[in-house]
């Protein structure tokens, strides 16, 4: 039996075979989840998920359109949900994005107002709005999820507005946890090691920080993207049926050295 059997869901943010959100579902789906994939509208988008998917061997995958910055576009994903699945036990949260521009060495300062609203909005609110809609279908209660990075709490260099940005929605991963925890749902999130993700391109200086990170981490590496799946998985099922609110590190052990 598979700690995810008969657990259905969403898997927001799937980009291409290296996105840690097709990690996880590969991990999910090995653990017996039945998954939803919303992704960037757009054919060429959708032609991406597709052949990530089938790189995992996901069988007759349920792909849709969503642009999250779009309330029409989650409202009418949750609404094929309900008539794709009825009810759902999880949802990732995998998304996240800023204009690359000002993901560079010394220009937080220079960021534009738009620029910063844009990288809130779709990396830190988008995980409130599809909670508000997620919240009905979890009838069971659930597990809603959201990957963050430890330049949330830190400032890591080249990560700038976005570092602001996962700081917003680490908070907000407390607030949803502490409004529907009496609903039976539980709010969590991951904050991966730095790993080699067509987001992750875009930081500056992002060589240097792998580079850093394998010797000074305690396990002397850099975390694998098969490690946030199965600690996905976890935090998904039962085993961590009384975790809630929390922040999960899985990065080598790096965040806990004093560097």
């Amino acid at each position: 039996m598979g700690l995810l059997d008969g657990q259905k869901g969403l898997i927001f943010g799937i980009a291409n075979d290296r996105s840690i959100a097709c990690h996880i579902a590969k991990s999910f789906i090995a653990e017996g989840a039945t998954c939803g994939f919303p992704h960037l509208p757009g054919e060429k988008n959708e032609r991406r998920v597709l052949k990530a998917l089938s790189a995992i061997e996901v069988a007759d995958p349920w792909v849709l359109p969503c642009d999250v910055s779009s309330d029409e576009d989650i409202d009418n994903v949750f609404a094929a949900t309900k008539e794709k699945f009825d009810s759902i036990d999880f949802v990732v949260h995998s998304l996240a994005f800023a204009d690359r521009t000002y993901l560079k060495h010394g220009m937080f300062a220079e960021t534009p107002r738009d620029v910063f609203s844009q990288a809130l909005d779709i990396s830190a609110y988008s995980l409130v709005a599809i909670a508000k809609r997620a919240k009905p279908l979890m009838t069971r209660g659930g597990s809603i999820l959201a990957m963050t990075y430890y330049g949330s709490q830190k400032a890591i260099p080249g990560y700038n507005v976005m570092g602001v940005a996962k700081a917003a929605l680490e908070a907000s991963t407390r607030y949803l946890a502490a409004e529907l925890g009496e609903f039976g749902i539980r709010v969590n999130s991951v904050s991966a090691g730095p790993l080699r993700t067509l987001s992750s391109m875009a930081v500056g200086g992002i060589d240097e920080i792998f580079d850093w990170v394998s010797k000074k981490a305690p396990l002397r590496r850099n975390v694998e993207a098969g490690e946030v799946g199965k600690t996905a998985v976890y935090l998904a099922s039962d085993l961590a049926s009384g975790v809630t609110g929390e922040n999960i590190f899985v990065d080598a052990g790096y965040s806990v050295v004093g560097l």
